[in-house]
């Protein structure tokens, strides 16, 4: 499943307004201890500063601009100077918030509009080679995610720089100031992005993002750790002294807040569903998972996480499997070996879609009710991908085996992607060999399996009908 290169989605740099009148409305001061605040307190509270944060991102909101005007602009060397000044103000801010030393003086630059998209997209070519985009495109149309005409590239390269903004460089260690940004603004984005700078200075945010890059669960994971984990600390900067650890779960309102304000991107509206939740799933899931951390040990514990990240995605929905060390299974998937003599047919990726890969197929071509309801149960999976080489339009073969926390579960995703294969197969054909368990049918790309058993649910598509009987006696002997 998709994994979005660092600094794919700038959920928190972008326009929408405050998300409705419950928002608006809600004003009360800020004062108190925050450790005795009754939890009713908190929320309103919480939402207030919600209500402030999404209007201070709102560059173009029209009451941002009328405060504008209640301030005398600063000439361009002036302001150039407070830039500077204020990005050292708040690397000292979040480490004192954070815990991080500064080992290395910030390197910053001031950058205009096309020199970030300029950035942009060369740090996407140098995450991507031109085959592991390929991979991902493929699997997205051997899902059905995508149509056989859609193209992985030209999207994230529109998805990715229709919400350019200040950026930490990784790569440069420099941090690359927007200029065009409003002082508000620019003060959430220094907080979000020179808390990566610290992760940087601390960690190697490169070496720690890259270091699971053959799972792609894991760096799902990963970078949830590393966006969370600095949204967090932007909105403990934002708190003051109320304690991040001691407020309710973050999670549903920034969701809501995060998605009001992507309304104003096009590529991101008009994005399927699965794009749209795991481009936002780091900083959102992400922010919840380090909260439950903060709960538990402070910012000090959470430092841990970048020594001994969590391995899926499933740590990131249920952060208790990760702090209780509740262990996971691990399955294997050997390449079947009923494919190995088939013309023409490729290998292309073997690869883990994890929980949130799940949700998103199932939330996208099904509902996600259907998603909230079935991808909790996921433990493990594996998959693989081949692609017919020559073909006309795009064909491949796709062979998964998943495990889930019952057998219950598992019959609920067995059922579950028996909708999906019906919806993307309308000619499939179910034959005499189909029972309660197992369902073999015929499609217009090949043969099609899908295999119940315990707790696990294993299945094949595209498979040529001569080899049908060999693939299902190898899942089945699985």
């Amino acid at each position: 499943m998709i994994v979005f290169p660092e600094r794919a989605v700038k959920p928190f740099t972008g326009g929408g307004g405050v998300p409705g009148e419950a928002l608006k409305n809600h004003s009360p001061s800020i004062s108190g201890d925050a450790t005795f605040m009754p939890r009713s307190n908190k929320l309103r509270l919480l939402i207030t500063i919600l209500a402030a944060f999404s209007s201070f991102a709102s560059a173009r909101d029209a009451a941002l601009s009328a405060l504008q005007g209640q301030v005398p602009s600063a000439d361009s060397a002036s302001r150039t100077e407070t830039l500077l000044s204020s990005a050292d103000e708040v690397l000292a801010e979040m480490s004192h918030i954070t815990g991080l030393a500064v080992k290395a003086p910030l390197k910053k630059q001031i950058v205009s509009r096309p020199e970030i998209e300029k950035y942009l997209l060369e740090n996407l070519h140098a995450e991507y080679a031109d085959e592991e985009i390929h991979a991902q495109e493929a699997l997205l149309k051997a899902l059905g995610l995508v149509s056989p005409e859609f193209d992985l590239e030209m999207f994230v390269i529109s998805f990715y720089t229709e919400q350019a903004a200040g950026v930490y460089d990784p790569r440069r260690k420099v941090m690359l100031i927007a200029d065009w940004l409003e002082p508000d603004l620019q003060r959430l984005v220094f907080a979000h992005e020179l808390t990566h700078a610290l992760q940087d200075q601390n960690f190697d945010i490169m070496r720690f993002l890259h270091g699971a890059r053959s799972n792609q669960d894991a760096t799902a994971a990963r970078q949830a750790v590393a966006e969370g984990y600095a949204t967090a600390a932007m909105m403990q900067s934002m708190l003051g002294g109320i304690d991040l650890s001691h407020m309710p779960s973050l999670e549903p309102l920034l969701a809501g807040v995060v998605g009001k304000q992507m309304e104003e991107f096009p590529a991101f509206t008009n994005a399927p569903f699965f794009f749209r939740l795991q481009a936002l799933f780091p900083y959102t899931r992400g922010m919840s998972f380090i909260q439950a951390g903060l709960a538990r040990g402070g910012w000090k514990k959470m430092s841990e996480l970048f020594e001994h990240p969590p391995s899926s995605t499933k740590e990131i929905f249920e952060p208790q499997f990760y702090f209780d060390g509740k262990p996971l299974p691990e399955i294997s998937l050997p390449r079947p070996p009923a494919l190995e003599s088939v013309a023409g047919l490729q290998l292309l990726e073997e690869n883990v879609m994890g929980q949130l890969g799940y949700y998103s197929l199932l939330g996208q071509l099904i509902s996600e009710s259907e998603a909230k309801q079935v991808a909790p149960g996921w433990l493990a999976d594996r998959y693989i991908l081949f692609e017919y080489e020559g073909a006309a339009l795009p064909r491949y073969a796709l062979v998964a085996r998943t495990r889930w926390a019952s057998p219950e579960s598992a019959l609920a995703f067995f059922r579950a992607y028996h909708t999906i294969l019906g919806r993307k197969y309308p000619g499939l054909t179910p034959d005499s060999r189909s029972t309660a368990g197992l369902y073999v049918g015929t499609a217009t790309n090949g043969t099609v399996i899908l295999l119940r058993r315990g707790d696990e649910v294993l299945w094949a598509e595209g498979i040529p009908a001569a080899k049908t009987g060999a693939m299902q006696a190898w899942l089945s002997a699985m």
